[in-house]
């Protein structure tokens, strides 16, 4: 019989959750692959919040939508600061 006079844990495993540089690159490549100019059609994307400049090939709509506009930019921008070695040292 249970102890009802304790609470109980109850742990939910969660899926992990994608990453943003994952949901970029896959983004990206799929812009790619159909032809787009993937910096346009992101731009567009993060200045508008308009789904519609991605394309749901390779599902890439859904996966950004998964991802807040400005961890998109703050990701990009990140990287942009490391690859022209601005971040302190």
């Amino acid at each position: 019989m249970q102890d009802l006079g304790n609470t109980q844990f109850f742990k939910v495993e969660t899926e992990p959750e994608t990453g943003v540089k994952v949901v970029l690159s896959t983004v990206y490549e799929a812009l790619m692959e159909k032809g787009y100019n993937p910096v346009n059609q992101i731009v567009g994307y993060v200045m508008s919040g308009d789904p519609t400049y991605i394309t749901s090939y390779k599902n890439a709509r859904s996966l950004i939508m998964k991802v807040e506009r400005d961890e998109l930019v703050e990701e990009m921008l990140e990287s942009y600061i490391k690859t022209n070695n601005w971040a302190k040292k």
